[in-house]
């Protein structure tokens, strides 16, 4: 079960993306909010599929 460390950083990185998702609303409407979304999205998968180094020991 996670700490209230790692609760803290998970609700952090989400308030983060909120605000991504609100300045684009403000800087162009739909569109915008669409670009960021994919954005958004493609960094989530990026650190979901990463792999960890191979190490020999």
């Amino acid at each position: 079960m996670p700490g209230e460390k790692e609760i803290n950083i998970n609700l952090l990185n989400q308030l983060d993306l909120l605000e991504r998702l609100e300045m684009a609303d403000q800087d162009g409407g739909y569109e915008k909010i669409l670009q960021q979304i994919a954005f958004e999205k493609r960094c989530i998968e990026r650190k979901l599929y990463q792999k960890p180094p191979i190490t020999d020991q």
